[in-house]
């Protein structure tokens, strides 16, 4: 969700209670923004960025605001983590090469490749 106007008050008060000043520092150094960089972006205040960063008091609307911009950015906030990128996030280098085999994988090439199909195998092998 990445705006205040299109946010139910129910999502509203899950952000408020999920997203804190640590959050919004360590998504700034995730993002490579300074302060002056995410209160640009933000369009809120620097003094008062700052004064939030600091756990000082700010009003809701400022917190929501905040954290909004964050998962514009492809952010997500959980209670008691660092910031994660969430599922579809735009901007982000995506990858086509195939992922890494498994351990469950790499076990059942060697063992197709260890049978020899000219041997006779029991019946229901």
């Amino acid at each position: 969700m990445s705006s205040l106007a299109m946010s139910s008050p129910v999502e509203q008060q899950i952000v408020l209670h999920q997203f804190t000043p640590r959050h919004s520092v360590q998504a700034r150094a995730m993002l490579g923004w300074s302060r002056e960089d995410f209160a640009r972006e933000s369009g809120v205040d620097a003094v008062t960025l700052q004064r939030f960063e600091s756990h000082g008091e700010v009003n809701d609307e400022t917190r929501l605001t905040l954290a909004f911009r964050l998962e514009a950015e492809g952010l997500v906030f959980f209670p008691g983590f660092a910031p994660g990128w969430g599922m579809s996030v735009r901007g982000r280098a995506t990858t086509t090469e195939p992922a890494a085999k498994g351990i469950i994988s790499r076990f059942m090439d060697s063992t197709a490749a260890s049978m020899d199909p000219t041997t006779p195998q029991p019946k229901g092998a």
